[in-house]
């Protein structure tokens, strides 16, 4: 199983539906299964997600401030991979709850 744990991560690609952007970074702990992220940039203020990670596939809830205050959320279900260069990415397909819209956003690790 992959391991989140420690890293940071940024939007690469978002779908029309989608707040986050190339400027959203994401921040990773993971505790066995369980998995916390917290999350900011572009047009959010501060985002938190909340899932559980079994073998390739990822399934959590988010909720986020956005720059004029309002709070939205929904919820994803992922499949994360190891790319041929060793970086992570997780391919998001996301549901808002609070607003309408669905898509897929892809995230990749952040390598220095």
């Amino acid at each position: 199983m992959i391991n989140l744990d420690g890293l940071r991560m940024y939007v690469s690609s978002t779908a029309v539906a989608g707040v986050v952007d190339s400027d959203t970074q994401l921040h990773f702990i993971q505790k066995g299964q369980r998995v916390v992220a917290r999350y900011s940039g572009g047009r959010v203020k501060r985002g938190w997600l909340v899932g559980s990670l079994s073998g390739s596939e990822l399934v959590f809830r988010y909720a986020q401030s956005e720059g004029a205050g309002e709070v939205h959320g929904g919820s994803s279900v992922c499949r994360v991979e190891r790319l041929s260069s060793g970086r992570i990415r997780i391919t998001e397909r996301f549901t808002w709850t609070s607003r309408l819209g669905a898509g897929t956003n892809v995230i990749d690790e952040i390598v220095e």
